[in-house]
C-alpha cells in the first residue's frame, strides 16, 4: 500500500517528504492548487528542486492542481495548511481507495478534521518538526531534520502504520510509530505556540528565545496548551529540546529556562530561521494557521474551565498583522508579556 503515494499539498513539507520517497524508487504524484508551483514542477526545464542539509533533488516530477487529478490511492500524504484540511479532504475523497488511509502531515489537531470527514479508520496521523520552506515556484530549502513520528488514532500498531513507518525513514531515518500520537501533536502545540509569538516580530526563532525577558511569555504560552491538553487526559511529549513538563502550571521557572537554551540550541544548527508563521505574514502576505492551530484549544479550554487570556490575546495580536493593523515588529512580543503580568 505504500508504493505508489498520492502528495496532496507540495509545499515545505509534501515537497520534502515526496522527492525523498522519489529518490528511493516510490511512484509519487503531487497535488497543488499553486498552478505556477504545480508547472515549475513538472516542467521538464525546471522542476521540483529541493536543497539544503543533505538534500540535492531536482528534477520535473508528476505535478497538477486538483481539478486535473484522475485515479484512485491506497495511501494519500495530506500537507496543506490547517485550516485548508477540510477543503482539501473533501477533494480527495473520490480519489482515495476504498481501503485506503489518509496521513495527516500537518500541525495542529487536523487529524479530528480528517476522520471527521473521511472515517478515523481512514485517518492516520503524523508529528513532524523538520525544517523546510517554499522559496519559489518549484524551490525547497531544507533547513533541517527533525523528529517525525506516526500513529493510528486509537494508538493501535497496525501492519499498515508499520509498512508506512518504513516508508516515511526513506526521508527521515529516525522516524518510530507511537501508540500515544495525541501526545505528540499536542506538545507540537505547545512549542508551536512560541513559534507563533516568534512571528509577530522580527526576530529570528533563535534570537527571540535567548531574550531572557521574554521567559514569563514562554512559560504563560506553552503552559496554557499543556493546560489545556491536562485537561482533555493528554500528557504532552517533548522533542528537540522543548520539555513540556518544564512548562506545567506551577513548575520551576530553571526548568522552563533550561528547555528554552536546548530549543535555541537545536534550532542554531538549522538554515531556517524564522516560523513558517513568519513567512507567511512577512513573505507570503497571507492568512495564517493561527485559528486552525488555536481556535481548538482556546476552545477546548473554555470547556474545561481552563482560562487562555495569552493565547487569546495571541490570536488576536496576529489577526492584527494579517489585516495589517498592526506592523510584524519585536516590541509586539513584550506586548503579549504584559498578558501573563495581568
Amino acid at each position: 500500500m505504500t508504493d505508489r503515494i498520492l502528495v496532496w499539498g507540495a509545499g515545505a513539507i509534501g515537497a520534502s517528504i515526496g522527492a525523498s520517497l522519489i529518490s528511493d524508487g516510490i511512484d509519487v504524484t503531487f497535488v497543488d492548487s499553486a498552478i505556477a508551483h504545480v508547472e515549475a514542477m513538472r516542467d521538464p526545464a525546471r522542476g521540483l528542486w529541493v536543497k539544503g542539509d543533505d538534500r540535492a533533488f531536482g528534477r520535473a516530477v508528476r505535478a497538477c492542481a486538483p481539478f486535473e487529478l484522475e485515479g484512485s490511492w491506497a495511501c494519500v500524504l495530506l500537507c496543506v495548511k490547517a485550516h485548508h484540511t477540510a477543503e482539501a479532504c473533501r477533494a480527495l475523497a473520490p480519489h482515495l481507495a476504498r481501503d485506503g488511509y489518509v496521513v495527516s502531515l500537518q500541525n495542529g489537531l487536523t487529524e479530528k478534521t480528517v476522520a471527521e470527514i473521511l472515517g478515523p479508520g481512514r485517518t492516520i496521523g503524523a508529528f513532524v518538526n523538520f525544517g523546510a520552506d517554499v522559496t519559489g515556484p518549484g524551490q525547497i530549502a531544507f533547513g533541517n531534520r527533525g523528529t517525525v513520528a506516526l500513529g493510528e488514532l486509537d494508538g493501535a500498531i497496525t501492519p499498515r502504520l508499520e509498512a508506512l513507518t518504513r516508508m516515511i525513514r526513506l526521508f527521515e531515518p529516525d522516524a518510530f510509530a507511537t501508540e500515544d500520537i495525541w501526545s505528540f501533536l499536542w506538545g507540537k502545540l505547545a512549542y508551536a505556540s512560541l513559534l507563533f509569538a516568534q512571528a509577530a516580530g522580527a526576530a529570528g526563532i533563535v534570537e527571540c528565545l535567548e531574550r531572557p525577558e521574554l521567559l514569563p511569555l514562554w512559560r504563560a504560552l506553552a503552559g496554557e496548551v499543556i493546560a489545556v491538553a491536562a485537561a482533555e487526559g493528554v500528557s504532552p511529549r517533548g522533542f528537540n529540546g522543548f520539555d513540556p513538563s518544564a512548562f506545567e502550571p506551577g513548575a520551576d521557572p530553571s526548568a522552563a529556562a533550561t528547555s528554552v537554551t536546548a530549543m535555541a540550541t537545536f534550532n542554531r544548527a538549522s538554515a531556517k530561521t524564522h516560523s513558517g508563521v513568519w513567512r507567511d505574514l512577512a513573505v507570503h502576505r497571507r492568512m495564517t494557521e493561527v485559528d486552525a492551530q488555536f481556535g481548538p484549544v482556546v476552545a477546548a479550554g473554555a470547556r474545561h474551565g481552563v482560562a487562555c487570556p495569552s493565547l487569546r490575546r495571541l490570536i488576536a495580536l496576529i489577526h492584527d498583522i494579517e489585516t495589517s493593523r498592526r506592523p510584524q515588529d519585536d516590541d509586539n512580543l513584550l506586548a503579549l508579556l504584559e498578558v501573563t503580568h495581568a
